[in-house]
């Protein structure tokens, strides 16, 4: 008999991808999700998903339906999520609602009938700053950026005598530091979830993604994606924005590799339970990303407009160490920056994206959330 798994909030992109990917390897899918208009704009299911996953809608709220979501399951992977650093900061009540009470639902349901592996979404956001390293070669995990130094400009963190630290890969064991709620709720989804796991004897694994990107991500959605967002603004004939200077350093991972690593969760034994990062292990430029964007898109004449401000919650530099992955789940990235961005910007230009930008950052900045 086929493994049954259910992908909460499967119709997003990651799990969209992740569903294509374990029907293709013999899985039985059923996606759960609330089809939020913020991500599918017209509330309907995207035309995208494949016919085969048997579909539901409901949210992680409603116990009652995301009950039968779960009859028959052996495996769940548990991806839905409100998703934004900068609207977890004034949209409180509805991060910790869907992100931390939704799971708690999903847990409690869990305990009356553990499934044999659950697989739980967490984030790279939990890091806050990441590693970095002194030029003498001491490792520092709480670098900091002070409020006058970042109104000076001054973006990158210091060590005590005022030298530059150099970032360096991050790995699961720094200590968290969380500077968004959004991190917050994602901290408090994979302590719930390995803790509960561990009690009930469910097999359980918290992948820690880094920045995702690819086809099917909300387009229209201003707080999904920087790609997504730069691609948006190009389409609309506006330039990419970007804060800061456009210096911090991000690790962007393709969905498909994505998808592979849940695969590989779930089918990991119990030995590997545990916290994963999810990336590629390199950081790029904000800067370097939205100059190959606008190239691909054929609009060399949109150069990026770099604001010089800071919003409140973003972190400078952070990119994963994997090695952890690589070894107890066998997590290799296949997808480079190159194959996956050309791949982007071919789908994106049979899409019709609404550029939100300017409204979301007139939302942070009328709320104080940008300096």
């Amino acid at each position: 008999m086929r493994e049954r798994v259910l992908i909460t909030g499967g119709a997003g992109f990651i799990g969209s991808h992740l569903c294509d990917a374990l029907l293709a390897a013999g899985y039985d899918v059923r996606l759960y999700d609330n089809l939020n208009p913020q991500v599918h704009g017209n509330g309907a299911w995207p035309s995208y998903l494949t016919k085969h996953a048997e579909l539901q809608c409901g949210d992680m709220r409603d116990a009652a339906r995301l009950g039968r979501a779960l009859e028959g399951i052996d495996d769940v992977v548990h991806l839905a999520a409100s998703v934004g650093v900068g609207q977890s900061m004034y949209e409180i009540a509805d991060y910790v609602g869907v992100n931390d009470c939704g799971t708690a639902n999903l847990l409690q349901l869990l305990s009356k009938k553990p499934a044999r592996k659950l697989v739980v979404a967490s984030s790279m956001s939990v890091y806050g700053e990441g590693r970095y390293r002194t030029a003498p070669g001491a490792i520092v995990d709480n670098a900091v950026r002070s409020d006058g130094a970042i109104r000076a400009g001054a973006w990158d963190p210091v060590d005590e005598r005022g030298e530059a630290l150099v970032p360096i890969p991050t790995p699961e064991e720094k200590v968290p530091d969380l500077a968004s709620v959004y991190a917050l709720t994602k901290f408090s989804q994979e302590r719930m979830c390995l803790l509960v796991g561990k009690a009930y004897g469910m097999s359980t694994v918290a992948l820690r993604f880094f920045n995702v990107y690819g086809t099917r991500q909300a387009l229209s959605n201003p707080y999904t994606g920087v790609l997504a967002i730069f691609a948006s603004r190009l389409m609309n004939g506006n330039p990419p924005m970007i804060f800061e200077d456009g210096g911090q350093l991000r690790d962007f991972v393709h969905v498909r590799d994505v998808a592979q690593a849940c695969r590989s969760a779930i089918e990991a034994a119990p030995t590997a339970d545990g916290v994963y990062n999810v990336g590629t292990g390199r950081g790029v430029s904000i800067a370097e990303l939205a100059d190959r964007m606008r190239t691909l898109l054929g609009r060399p004449d949109l150069k990026p407009q770099l604001t010089g401000r800071y919003r409140i919650g973003d972190v400078r530099h952070c990119f994963a160490e994997i090695k952890k992955a690589r070894h107890a789940l066998g997590f290799d990235p296949k997808v480079g920056l190159n194959e996956g961005m050309a791949e982007l910007v071919e789908w994106v230009r049979c899409e019709a994206p609404r550029d939100q930008v300017d409204f979301a950052t007139r939302e942070l900045s009328r709320r104080g959330l940008v300096a």
